[in-house]
C-alpha cells in the first residue's frame, strides 16, 4: 500500500518540520516538500491532503497497565469522588445497573485527599453500605492500597492481621482487620476474582486499544504480566492473539517475575519479538505511593512521623533481581517513588554499572528526589520513566508529605533534562487517565488541570513543548530500544502518526490540554 500525505506541518525534531511524506508498506519512504513528494505519485498511490494540519509521531506511553486500565474502565469507577458518601453511591448505582456483577464487585479510583466530608481512608464499614452479600474490593487511585467489605474478608478467610512481607493488613480500634490492605498484602484478595478466559482478556484489550488510538497512542510499555501468578499465562496469550490479528497498538511488556528463579527459567526459554509485540524489561516494585504514604522515604513523613513508608522489597532482594536480570542481558525498570526507594535502586544499579548502562536500566516514577539522587542517575545513565500527570494531584499534598525543601527538588522534569537523563513520559493508567495532552500540560505548565497555580508549581522545572512531545515519542522508543524505527517521522521509521486539531507548538500553552486527535495512523493505515 502506497500513500502520500502532503500540505501539512509534520514534526520531525525540535525546530525541524517537513510538508509531506511518502509511505509504503507501513514505513516512511521519503520526506520533503509537498512538491517533491507529489512528484513520486504512481497509479496505486492514495493522496491525502493534510490541509495545513500539524502532524506528530504516534504517542508512546512509556509505562502503564494497559489491560488493567481496560478492566478499570469496565468496572465501578470511583475516580474523582469528592466524598465517602459519593463512593458508596457509585457502588450502589453500579450494582443496580450491572446485575451481572452480583457475584463480585471490583473498582478503583478513590483518593481520601479529595474527600470533603472526611479525609480518611475507606474501611470495610463504608463498603458494607454498598453490599454485605457479595465481596467488594475498591483500589485506591494509586493501586497501592485497597479496601474490601466484610464479605470479602470472610471469603478470603482473613479474620486477624498477620505479617506480610512488603505489605500490611491494617486494623481498626478493635485490633481486627478494617478492610484496608497495603502493597503486597493486596495480593491476599486475588482469590476473590472470577476466573479469566483468554477471550475475555482479548476483548478487553481490543476495547482499550480503540480508546488509546482515539487519544493518539500507538505504542505502550505495559506492566500486565506477573509471571508466576495464576492469570499471567491467560493475559499473555490474549496479547499474542491481539497482536496477531490486525493490531493498532504496539505492545512492549514490562514483566514482573514472582521469584528470581522464575525469571531465570523464562529467560532460558527465550522470547519471540515482533514489530507489534516485544518482551521488554524486568519490572520490580520497590515501594508504594505518595498519596497512600507507602512510598519509601529516607526520613519520616512530615505529616505522619510514625512512618517512612513501605519497602516492598529489601535492598538485598533488589540486588538479586538486578544481578540476575543483568547477567541474563535483560533491562530492568524499577518502580521507585520515594527518595529512600530511589537510593536502594540506584545502589543496586551501581553494582552492575557497566552492563547496566548498555541495558538501559531505568526507574519508573522518580517522584521524590534531591539533587544527589538525580546526579547519581545521570552518572549511571539510568532512564527516567515519569508521569507528569501525577503533578495534577500531588502538587496539593507533596509539601505536607515531605516538607518544603524536598518537595521543591521533586518532580524535577527540567533538571533531569539539564543532567542529560533520558526521560520518557507515560500515565501509569489506570492510576491516571492516559490523556497525553493532559500530561503535556502538566509538564509544560506545571499546573493541575484547573490551571492552578497560575505561575506553575515550582516553575523552574517547566519543560518546553518540543521536549514534552519528544518524551512522549522518541524517548519512549529509546526506553524500549526502538529509537531506530519509531518515534520520529523520518525515512525508515514506522508510519505511526497523528493529525492534531490545532498546532501544539504555537497555541497558548494553557490550551494544550484541550487538544484533540483528528486522525491516527498505525503502520501506514488511518484507523
Amino acid at each position: 500500500m502506497r500513500t502520500i500525505l502532503h500540505s501539512g506541518k509534520i514534526y520531525q525534531e525540535k525546530g525541524k518540520f517537513c510538508e509531506a511524506l511518502l509511505i509504503e508498506d507501513g514505513l516512511i519512504k521519503k520526506t520533503g516538500t509537498s512538491e517533491q513528494i507529489l512528484k513520486l505519485y504512481e497509479d496505486d498511490t492514495d493522496i491525502i491532503d493534510l490541509m495545513d494540519s500539524t502532524v506528530v509521531p504516534g504517542f508512546n506511553d512509556s509505562h502503564l497497565h494497559f489491560y488493567y486500565h481496560g478492566v478499570t474502565m469496565a468496572s465501578v469507577n470511583v475516580y474523582g469522588s469528592t466524598s465517602i458518601e459519593e463512593v458508596i453511591e457509585k457502588g450502589i448505582d453500579f450494582l443496580l445497573r450491572h446485575p451481572e456483577h452480583k457475584g463480585y464487585l471490583w473498582g478503583r479510583g478513590w483518593n481520601q485527599n479529595q474527600f470533603t466530608d472526611d479525609k480518611r481512608m475507606l474501611t470495610k464499614e463504608d463498603l458494607d453500605k454498598i453490599s454485605m452479600d457479595i465481596p467488594i474490593v475498591l483500589g485506591r487511585a494509586c493501586g497501592h492500597v485497597a479496601v474490601c467489605n466484610s464479605k470479602a474478608l470472610e471469603l478470603a478467610n482473613i479474620s486477624e492481621a498477620f505479617f506480610v512481607e512488603g505489605g500490611e493488613i491494617l486494623v481498626g480500634m478493635d485490633g481486627k482487620p478494617n478492610g484496608l490492605f497495603a502493597e503486597n498484602a493486596i495480593d491476599l484478595l486475588e482469590c476473590l476474582k472470577p476466573h479469566l478466559t483468554v477471550e475475555d482478556v482479548q476483548r478487553q484489550i481490543v476495547q482499550i486499544a480503540r480508546i488509546a488510538n482515539s487519544r493518539g497512542i500507538t505504542s505502550v510499555s505495559t506492566n500486565d504480566l506477573h509471571v508466576g501468578d495464576e492469570n499471567s499465562d491467560i493475559i499473555e496469550q490474549a496479547y499474542i492473539r491481539y497482536t496477531s490479528n490486525h493490531p493498532t497498538i504496539r505492545i512492549n511488556h514490562q514483566i514482573c517475575y514472582n521469584t528470581p528463579e522464575i525469571l531465570k527459567i523464562r529467560v532460558a526459554k527465550g522470547f519471540n519479538n515482533t514489530d507489534f509485540l516485544r518482551y521488554g524489561p524486568l519490572k520490580i516494585f520497590t515501594d508504594g505511593s505518595l498519596g497512600a504514604r507507602t512510598a519509601l522515604l529516607k526520613d519520616v513523613y512530615a505529616d505522619d512521623p510514625s512512618t517512612h513508608g513501605i519497602a516492598c522489597m529489601t535492598p538485598q532482594q533488589i540486588d538479586e533481581y538486578v544481578q540476575v536480570a543483568t547477567e541474563s542481558g535483560m533491562q530492568v525498570v524499577a518502580h521507585a517513588i520515594g527518595d529512600g526507594a530511589m537510593v536502594n535502586v540506584l545502589n543496586a544499579y551501581g553494582k552492575v554499572e557497566n552492563l547496566g548502562k548498555a541495558l538501559r536500566h531505568g526507574i519508573i516514577h522518580c517522584q521524590i528526589t534531591d539533587h544527589d539522587i538525580l546526579k547519581h542517575m545521570s552518572k549511571l545513565d539510568v532512564l527516567a520513566l515519569v508521569q507528569p500527570i501525577f503533578l495534577h494531584a500531588d502538587m496539593h499534598i507533596v509539601e505536607d508529605r515531605v516538607g518544603k525543601d524536598l518537595a521543591f527538588s521533586s518532580y524535577a522534569f527540567k533538571t533531569m533534562e539539564d543532567l542529560k537523563i533520558h526521560v520518557s513520559y507515560g500515565s501509569d493508567a489506570p492510576v491516571e487517565d492516559f490523556n497525553v495532552f493532559e500530561g503535556i500540560h502538566c509538564a509544560v505548565n506545571r499546573q493541575d488541570l484547573k490551571g492552578y497555580p497560575p505561575e506553575g508549581f515550582n516553575p523552574k522545572e517547566k519543560v518546553d513543548v518540543f521536549t514534552a512531545v519528544d518524551n512522549y515519542t522518541i524517548e519512549g522508543a529509546y526506553a524500549s530500544f526502538e529509537e531506530n524505527k519509531k518515534g520520529r517521522l523520518i525515512t525508515g521509521h514506522f508510519a505511526d502518526l497523528i493529525v492534531l486539531s490545532d498546532d501544539i507548538f504555537t497555541i497558548p500553552t494553557h490550551e494544550i490540554k484541550d487538544l484533540r486527535v483528528l486522525k491516527t495512523m498505525v503502520n501506514g493505515v488511518f484507523i
